[in-house]
């Protein structure tokens, strides 16, 4: 795909530096190393210019923290990545909402800094910052649902600047995990199928997407994944960009599909609706005039390849 890398958390200039992960300890104390903050996976932001603030490794912020990420190097820069969720703020910041418009504001941050929802701000983070966010939140969020062996069931340690779970009890090693999900473009003719979740928010439709099974081919998942929610069978597959999506932890795989019938029958365990939109009414639904259909959230894989499609872009 001609844009691919434009997609967000799609590509940046962070090298990751596997071969430096060891001496991590020693590039903690370099004065030009840099740190990354989240809290309960949430980045620290300059709300003014939304961009990620990274604080020197000495910083009062970062007192306390038990979870260190060397994240790689930037800008040819260490770069950590530190998780201060121990930190309790003032007041509670849980939101059952689909979106969770909540700011922190710790009392040690850089002034101007808050705590901020990674999906309210993905849209308008720079690539460099994208990755770097997608990159903590993901490796983060797989500490925290696997501090235990999954062969003896013994507490784990975090190992290899943050790369990797030791098990002190049977000594197996457990590495970070990406769930592949395929997100599929399925189209018929001038009409594209979309779909929408029940907690999503009012009009809000999207493409069909699922996570892929073992021992399955990404061809048949979109297939698959088509079929049991919408009854609608597809034909050719092909692959058209990827995007890592940290929440909390996958890697969205977009294809596109031609439709082998338009019949539709929902799986109603999975979907809430789903349906046929020509492409007229998706150009109406992303210039904001349509009252039936809302679009994708912008910075999501679903956006960008309706988008695509829309302007014959996808090849």
């Amino acid at each position: 795909m001609r844009t691919a890398e434009n997609v967000t958390f799609g590509a940046s200039s962070l090298d990751r530096a596997a071969h430096l992960r060891k001496s991590a300890p020693e590039l903690a104390k370099d004065p030009s190393s840099k740190a990354i903050v989240l809290w309960r996976g949430k980045p620290l932001v300059d709300i003014k210019t939304t961009k990620i603030v990274q604080v020197s490794l000495n910083h009062p912020i970062l007192i306390g923290s038990k979870s260190q990420i060397f994240l790689g190097l930037s800008a040819s820069l260490p770069m950590f990545a530190y998780d201060i969720s121990h930190w309790e703020p003032d007041r509670s910041a849980d939101d059952a909402s689909f979106l969770d418009e909540t700011v922190q504001q710790h009392p040690d941050a850089p002034n101007g800094s808050a705590f901020q929802e990674t999906r309210a701000i993905m849209a308008v983070l720079s690539r460099d910052d994208a990755e770097l966010t997608a990159a903590a939140k993901g490796v983060f969020s797989w500490h925290l649902s696997h501090q235990f062996c999954a062969k003896c069931g013994a507490a784990t340690e975090m190992a290899d600047a943050g790369w990797q779970r030791t098990c002190p009890t049977c000594s197996t090693s457990h590495f970070p995990r990406t769930d592949p999900v395929v997100i599929m473009l399925i189209t018929d003719g001038n009409k594209v199928l979309l779909g929408r979740s029940p907690h999503w928010p009012k009009k809000m439709y999207s493409l069909l997407a699922g996570f892929m099974e073992p021992g399955e081919t990404i061809e048949a998942a979109v297939r698959r994944e088509v079929f049991e929610e919408s009854s609608v069978t597809v034909g050719k597959v092909g692959y058209m960009t990827s995007q890592p999506w940290p929440f909390p932890s996958s890697l969205m795989i977009g294809c596109w599909g031609d439709a082998t019938s338009s019949a539709i029958k929902l799986d109603e365990n999975e979907l809430e609706d789903a349906l046929w939109v020509t492409k007229e009414d998706i150009i109406e639904s992303l210039s904001g005039n349509s009252d039936g259909i809302l679009p994708s959230r912008k910075g999501s894989i679903a956006q960008f390849l309706i988008e695509n499609w829309v302007k014959d872009s996808i090849a």
